[in-house]
């Protein structure tokens, strides 16, 4: 069977990939397409595809072999708790931290009113010193206005929340595909070209009291989600 030739690089560029470890370097282009017998165009499309699959990652003028992806439980549990669970070393830097309003769908989510100034706290997520996430944390200020006495944003939220007694009941989440715009790209050191999961949460606690409303950015190349399903 003759294969197209995008098929034959994306196969051939696969068992390349397989003889190298994390961190290796992967070969240039022009080397790639002489290998093949192709031009660029084709072995430059291969190339991006594994990418955007985070199979491969840019470094410096170079290319090479990327970590696998950073698998995140989607639960209650919080982004630390997901990040230790899978061996990787959480972390966060603040990017914003201040008292807004919101637009009619945020406050009504969070059952204020639409004038009521909530807390807004955004944070860029790390997951062993890289960049992997950007999340974007909306609570009331009615419950939660003394976290800016004593909470320190590099640390979990959920974990102060629970502190003050709160429980966690359930959340609703939506994730779809979107691309970053051009400050979010720049906070994840990435591009606008770069595919991104956009997980939207809403969290109520066990009286079904609104807890958060949480907009949060994943890098598409070094993040993906997984849930357990049970019938029933």
């Amino acid at each position: 069977m003759n294969h197209p030739k995008p098929y034959l690089v994306r196969t051939g560029l696969e068992d390349i990939l397989d003889g190298l470890q994390e961190g290796d370097a992967f070969p240039p282009e022009r080397q790639l397409a002489a290998h093949f017998g192709v031009a660029r165009e084709t072995v430059r499309q291969a190339v991006h595809e594994l990418l955007v699959e985070g199979r491969i990652e840019r470094r410096g003028r170079g290319t090479v072999v990327s970590r696998p992806k950073l698998v995140q439980p989607l639960s209650l549990k919080s982004y630390t708790e997901g990040a230790l669970s899978t061996g990787r070393r959480p972390g966060r830097l603040v990017a914003t931290w201040e008292n807004v309003t919101v637009d009619a769908e945020v406050s009504a989510a969070l059952a204020v009113s639409p004038t009521e100034r909530v807390m807004h706290l955004e944070r860029v997520l790390l997951a062993d010193d890289v960049r992997i996430g950007l999340e974007s944390t909306y609570l009331p200020l009615h419950r939660f206005g003394d976290l800016a006495d004593d909470f320190d944003p590099t640390t979990s939220l959920y974990a102060a929340i629970r502190a003050r007694g709160v429980v966690f009941g359930s959340a609703t989440e939506r994730i779809e595909t979107v691309l970053p715009s051009p400050r979010e790209a720049a906070l994840l050191e990435s591009t606008v070209a770069m595919p991104m999961l956009l997980l939207n949460r809403r969290s109520v606690d066990s009286d079904g009291v609104p807890i958060e409303v949480v907009r949060a950015l994943y890098r598409g190349d070094r993040v993906a989600f997984e849930a357990l399903l049970t019938d029933g």
